[in-house]
């Protein structure tokens, strides 16, 4: 039976955009492999957002949280299913500038590339699906995500 530090692993996914709408985010994760085809684990998610136009410029920083679960129904194919809640600006122009809490439920596949045949470690790509999508949800579906996971 592996150690506990055995079926760690973390990683998570950045992402970038320059141009009039720019976007910078950084999500790392903690995992735990539970059996050998499912897995759980939190992340973290901060996102920076700025919109530049002639008329306006609008930027927030978008800070939040996840829980996850995977289930490998190959060593390559997963499903996914996670719980987030970020908390950002929201833009619909109220006297004030104000912040809002959105939570989301996302679920979807994806392929996981290990480094080696026994290893935690590797690349993924999935695509997810908002369930609970709502005008201030800073992506639209679907979500692409492309990352790395690295075993202890």
């Amino acid at each position: 039976k592996p150690r506990f530090i055995d079926r760690l692993y973390t990683g998570g996914n950045v992402g970038f955009q320059i141009g009039n709408e720019a976007y910078a985010e950084i999500s790392p994760i903690l995992g735990c492999r539970i059996t050998d085809k499912f897995s759980a684990g939190i992340g973290f998610t901060y996102q920076y957002y700025r919109f530049k136009s002639a008329q306006y410029e609008l930027v927030s920083n978008v800070f939040g949280g996840k829980v996850f679960g995977r289930y490998f129904f190959t060593n390559y194919l997963f499903g996914h299913g996670e719980f987030e809640h970020l908390n950002l600006d929201a833009f619909d122009f109220y006297p004030q500038k104000r912040r809002v809490d959105v939570e989301s439920v996302l679920a979807g596949g994806g392929y996981f590339q290990r480094f080696s045949e026994a290893s935690n470690s590797g690349l993924f790509a999935m695509i997810l699906y908002n369930f609970t999508e709502s005008a201030y949800t800073p992506y639209s579906n679907p979500i692409v995500r492309i990352g790395f996971n690295l075993g202890f």
